[in-house]
């Protein structure tokens, strides 16, 4: 907290408390109490320390370091509510902060709104992107030297838009300063250098934009781009220069994300002649694009982009044989990825490996014929490696992972130097103006990137940012400085953070991140695992530097932004950026022009000690086959020529924030803006401000707001005493260590606050004072003229009052009469109809009683006939079943019977021949037995026939009952249903009518007491 703290916090002031959830909520002080403020805010109150609590601004600013109360708080909360009102825009001093807005805001950006900005310095208007570029082009225009405009922001807040919406401004002003009557086309359209380079960034964003987790419309890439001007401010010429395209994502994307767009443009947007020529398919039949499951965007047309992006191609000046060239690139690149390796066969075993079945032989033949090559070459360059020695050239086969690393190192170089001669051919399609001394550069860079799983491309990534920040630190201290030597004040050395120990990490040799991985890329046999202990072992002693508990392979670094961990399972392939001498000379003698170009022969300059080993000639006995070189190196390099023409120019800084992590419009999460405010330096700059003079005012708008607090008015109003009203308005407020410069009053971090208590509680304690002096003479002055109205009403109002009160007493009686003649009416009425329904209600009731209990009785006996029957008919079956059991067993007997006897006669006949006759006699009885036997089967037979028929007919009786009884329940219900839908009408009919004679009552009880009143009047007027 700053000096004096007894007028700044108070009971009943609004202040900023800490929130885990929304980093910071308001409050209101409730009391103090030495070093504990106690704080009551939504949730509840809570106890808090001085240095914790910050004072809430009453107004939203455009420009934030003219906030009376600069903090982190401060800065958010103004940020938001300039959100809420759709005012994207704000200043930071002259950095411009542009929150996306996640919406189309065409208004802001029109011709119109150019020409509004045009001439005017930075601040006359409200914050815009506009009012940057034409600081810089005045700039540059004035002081005869080059700008940047340095964009950045992290992926999903608007820098690619922001840079379009620049280019688009510099392409205006570009286009009417000089002798652009002359130059321009009757519509007013920019020239075409001017249209080629605004139609370069759609040519770009189809080869280097991709849709990542947070954006649909990623830039994989970043971009400096030259704008030169003339002699006569008009542009001239324009050169593009682009970073570390993720050529990782070329062979390899997560899902939902998805590869470079112009993969899918091509798929969707070719026409069938071309897909026949480019032997395309569906982007779900190609392994590089089918591993995630989104292949189109919401409200993205890729076959309309497609076309876009082939008429950007028209306008930079690529011709048409060379556009389709570039797409035969294309298409070979994808049909590279659907070439897979398999195992060769054990007798085959010094093969290395084959391609795995007809899809990958054809998926062969398809990338040869696109890319014009001998396809025998191409598999020979994909399955083996040639390596020369002395004696002669040895193939060496390759296993299944070597050929597939082969394979997408292939498609990787292919697309990478198809990136790369774009950009080439843009930048001479453009041209550039040989003798232009003047640019802009617009720099699209990458922000700050800090994932669950951080990679190679995070780290190249971070390091462009560590870089950028460095050079934005010490550009806000040196405009601080500045600031104050313009204005003569006394000031000492103002700290701030240098990120130099973190690049030094990273870059020093030979001890640095990059350097040792490059060492360790020379050896081939170095894994990922033997990296990381390098690393642990050369870096363990930096404070910047830390090893993860859980990990082996891991480490991680203490950025500007914070912590950052590092994965560093393909560091290693990923800074390999070499190109295998079996492919270049495969590519190299394409039929096809454009792969001839960007794979031509060139002589290799010889490395540093580190990297040309290789080189050596006869002192080692074989040459590599591929060609190293370190991307990590490369990129460094590249930075340090950025940082050096950065260096050479006046930066102008656009930082871009994206408000939620959803992509909507009018959502904004606290704790998401204050970590990019963080990372992308808004808020060290705000520090630094703080650091020495955050507050600062003109002298006329200090002595305007704070005027009053000065003891001699005279001299307010003397002109040339401006500053020694001011100096006394800072002594008698007891406020030290402030400085008065020559056009403006600065201040220590909250002063301002002071300044605006003391202003507060002396405004307060006037308006009391004005307030009860101007309220006594209103009230006196209402107190005699209320009483002299009162009187007269008075003497008036009481006879009035006395005749309405006699009027009101005979109506009152009137009323009375009649209202309890029509109760005892009304009384009578709804008592007979009540009865009525009651009645109506109870015969229904006791009807449908009795038809039910007649249905109960009918299905009762219908039940008894049914039971009967059916004990009858189960007696029945139990009979037969006995006498079918008894005669069965009586045949059997007598069978039984017969046959002894037959056995004892049969003995009898062998004793003697009467037995003869005996058995004769037998046998005819036997089979009289036997026909016996077979009618009593068959009069079974037909009883059981008879007892089917009758069990059938008495089902059907069953039958024919159930659906009596049916028939009789549905037609009770529907004389029930019938008789309560009379029931209901009768009772409508009864409302009704009772509605009717209540209306009838009523307008005789008015027509009486109207009668009644006339009466009282015409008594009333008979007695005066």
């Amino acid at each position: 907290m700053a000096e004096d703290e007894s007028n700044r916090i108070s009971p009943g002031v609004k202040v900023w408390v800490p929130d885990p959830a929304e980093a910071y909520v308001s409050g209101s002080v409730v009391s103090v109490s030495g070093e504990a403020v106690k704080v009551a805010t939504e949730a509840g109150e809570a106890e808090l320390k001085h240095a914790d609590l910050c004072l809430v601004e009453h107004a939203d600013r455009e420009d934030m370091v003219t906030l009376n109360y600069l903090h982190e708080p401060g800065v958010l909360h103004n940020l938001k509510n300039r959100y809420g009102l759709d005012e994207i825009y704000t200043y930071t001093g002259n950095i411009l902060i542009a929150v996306n807005p996640f919406q189309r805001l065409p208004h802001l950006y029109d011709r119109h709104m150019m020409d509004q900005y045009r001439g005017h310095s930075l601040g006359e208007l409200s914050p815009h992107v506009f009012a940057i570029a034409e600081t810089s082009f005045e700039a540059m225009r004035r002081e005869n030297a080059s700008q940047s405009i340095l964009v950045s922001g992290e992926s999903g807040a608007g820098k690619t838009e922001t840079a379009k919406q620049i280019m688009h401004y510099l392409a205006h002003m570009g286009g009417r300063a000089g002798d652009v009557d002359e130059r321009a086309d009757a519509s007013g359209a920019a020239r075409p250098v001017e249209q080629k380079v605004l139609e370069s960034n759609p040519l770009l964003e189809a080869f280097g934009n991709a849709k990542t987790v947070r954006n649909d419309n990623s830039s994989r890439f970043g971009k400096f781009i030259e704008i030169q001007f003339d002699n006569k401010n008009a542009i001239s010429g324009a050169a593009i220069r682009t970073y570390l395209l993720e050529r990782s994502r070329i062979v390899q994307v997560d899902d939902p994300e998805r590869n470079f767009h112009v993969f899918y443009q091509l798929c969707d947007g070719a026409d069938d002649v071309e897909k026949k020529s480019l032997r395309l398919k569906a982007p779900t039949e190609f392994s590089y694009l089918n591993a995630s499951s989104c292949h189109t965007l919401e409200g993205v047309d890729n076959a309309a982009e497609y076309r876009a992006t082939r008429r950007a191609m028209d306008v930079v000046g690529i011709e048409k044989d060379a556009q389709d060239a570039v797409m035969r690139v294309v298409a070979g690149v994808l049909h590279l990825g659907n070439v897979a390796f398999a195992d060769a066969d054990d007798d085959a075993a010094d093969d290395g490996c084959v391609l795995a079945g007809d899809a990958s032989r054809a998926a062969l033949a398809d990338a040869a014929a696109v890319l014009r090559v001998d396809a025998a070459r191409l598999e020979k360059a994909l399955r083996t490696r040639t390596i020369e020695t002395r004696d002669g050239a040895i193939e060496k086969p390759l296993d299944v992972a070597a050929a597939t690393n082969s394979r997408d190192s292939l498609a990787k170089t292919l697309y990478a130097r198809l990136f790369d001669w774009l950009v080439a051919k843009i930048n001479t399609s453009i041209g550039q103006d040989a003798s232009s001394k003047r640019f802009i550069g617009v720099l699209d860079i990458y922000g700050f990137e800090s994932f669950k799983t951080n990679s190679f491309e995070q780290f190249c990534i971070n390091l462009a940012n560590e870089k950028l920040q460095q050079h934005f630190n010490q550009h806000v201290f040196k405009t601080e400085q500045e600031e104050y030597e313009r204005e003569a004040i006394d000031w000492s050395y103002i700290e701030f953070v240098d990120n130099q120990d973190v690049l030094d990490l990273i870059e020093k040799r030979p001890t640095g991140i990059i350097s040792l991985l490059d060492e360790a890329c020379m050896f081939p046999a170095t894994t990922h695992e033997q990296f990381a202990q390098k690393l642990y072992g050369a870096l363990k002693d930096q404070s910047r530097f830390k090893k993860p508990k859980r990990s082996t392979t891991a480490f991680t670094l203490d950025h500007y932004a914070g912590e950052v961990t590092y994965e560093s399972d393909h560091f290693l392939e990923k800074n390999k950026d070499f190109v295998i001498v079996d492919h270049q000379k495969l590519l190299g003698d394409s039929e096809q022009a454009l792969l001839r170009e960007m794979f031509a022969a060139k002589e290799t300059p010889s490395k540093a000690s580190g990297n040309g080993a290789a080189g050596n000639g006869g002192a080692r006995a074989s040459k590599s086959a591929m060609k190293f070189s370190s991307i990590g190196a490369a990129f460094k390099l590249q930075l340090a020529e950025l940082m050096k023409k950065l260096n050479e120019t006046e930066p102008h800084y656009i930082r871009c924030i994206k408000p939620n992590g959803v992509n909507v419009p009018s959502a904004f999460e606290n704790a998401n803006v204050l970590h990019q405010l963080r990372c992308g330096g808004v808020l060290e700059a705000v520090r630094i401000s703080c650091a020495g003079y955050p507050s600062r005012k003109p002298i006329d708008e200090f002595l305007d707001r704070f005027g009053l607090l000065a003891r001699d008015k005279e001299k307010l109003f003397t002109p040339g005493e401006e500053f020694s009203v001011a100096r006394s308005i800072l002594e008698n407020a007891g406020l030290t260590t402030w400085q008065i410069g020559k056009t403006k009053v600065f201040l220590r971090a909250g002063q301002m606050a002071s300044l605006d208590m003391i202003r507060h509680k002396k405004m307060t304690s006037a308006a009391t004072y004005i307030q009860k002096m101007a309220r006594g003479v209103s009230k006196k002055r209402e107190f005699a003229e209320m009483k002299r109205a009162a009187l007269c009403v008075a003497k008036w109002s009481r006879g009035m009052l006395a005749r309405r009160l006699v009027a009101a007493l005979r109506l009152e009686r009137a009323a009375i009469k009649t209202q309890a003649r029509a109760r005892t009416a009304l009384a009578v009425r709804q008592f007979n109809r009540c009865k009525k329904a009651a009645v109506a209600i109870q015969a229904a009731a006791r009807a449908a009683a009795a038809r039910a209990r007649v249905n109960a009785m009918r299905r009762e006996r219908a039940a008894v006939r049914l039971q009967a029957f059916q004990r009858g008919r189960a007696a029945r079956f139990a009979y037969l079943r006995a006498r079918f059991a008894a005669v069965a067993f009586q045949c059997a007997w007598r069978a039984k019977v017969a046959r002894a006897r037959a056995r004892r006669l049969r003995q009898e006949a062998k004793e003697a021949g009467a037995l003869l006759a005996a058995k004769s006699e037998l046998e005819k009885q036997l089979e009289l037995e036997r026909t016996r036997a077979e009618l009593e089967r068959r009069r079974l037979a037909d009883a059981e026939a008879k007892r089917e028929k009758e069990a059938k007919e008495a089902a059907a009786r069953m039958a024919a009952l159930e659906e009596e009884m049916r028939m009789q329940r549905e037609a009770a219900e529907a004389e029930a249903r019938l008789r309560a839908e009379e029931a209901a009408i009768e009772e409508q009919k009864r409302r009704d009518e009772e509605a009717r004679v209540m209306r009838e009552r009523e307008k005789e009880a008015e027509i009486a007491a109207n009668a009644a009143r006339l009466a009282a009047l015409e008594a009333a007027a008979a007695e005066a």
